[in-house]
């Protein structure tokens, strides 16, 4: 009997000492950095995709084989756009964001970044071929493996976050924008 309630001490005890192991784990995990990938992270500031929320950073390689970092952005207002060229509503888009490009982006000191879901169906031979039939000059990221919209939970397709100067993310835009639409959403980053 005495043997039997050592063994369920010492059973309890390494549980116990299990579970203290993986809450540090978890809360170190979960602690906001200093530093979270070229963003400077202060007390009271967190990383996510929530409105006021610093954008998760990331690095993906443009169309011409350039890599392209999110926070390099940092003093702009960023619109990032998730697409692909088989979503019929992306392709509907993708005219409005090249004239917003075009007229507005330099003037609202905007720079817009389309995530081509390039994991998804795509390849990049079909997605230079859709850029050049619609002369879409911003710039397109590839993203080869199911990652950067993984972090920003993407789901449904065209969606848009707009992300201030601060590289604090003001709004996510679900579906296709046109011209005015975007003009509006930016107009309320600073």
């Amino acid at each position: 009997m005495k043997k039997n309630i050592g063994i369920v001490i010492v059973l309890a005890l390494v549980i116990i000492m299990a579970g203290t192991y993986i809450k540090r784990e978890i809360d170190a995990s979960n602690a906001i950095p200093e530093k979270s990938k070229g963003y400077e992270v202060t007390l009271g500031e967190e990383v996510g995709i929530q409105k006021g929320q610093i954008a998760p950073d990331f690095t993906l390689m443009n169309i011409q084989g350039e890599e392209v970092t999110l926070s390099d952005l940092r003093g702009k207002r960023v619109v990032l756009n998730f697409w692909a060229t088989w979503c019929p509503p992306c392709e509907a888009e993708m005219p409005h964001m090249q004239k917003y490009y075009d007229k507005y982006a330099k003037k609202d000191n905007v720079e817009i970044i389309g995530v081509n879901l390039t994991y998804e169906k795509e390849n990049v031979e079909r997605v230079k071929q859709f850029l050049e039939s619609y002369n879409i000059t911003f710039p397109i990221l590839l993203e080869p493996v199911w990652s950067v919209s993984k972090q920003y939970e993407i789901i449904t397709i065209p969606s848009t976050f707009m992300i201030d100067t601060e590289g604090k993310i003001q709004k996510q835009i679900i579906g296709p924008l046109d011209v005015d639409a975007l003009r509006e959403n930016v107009k309320d980053l600073n």
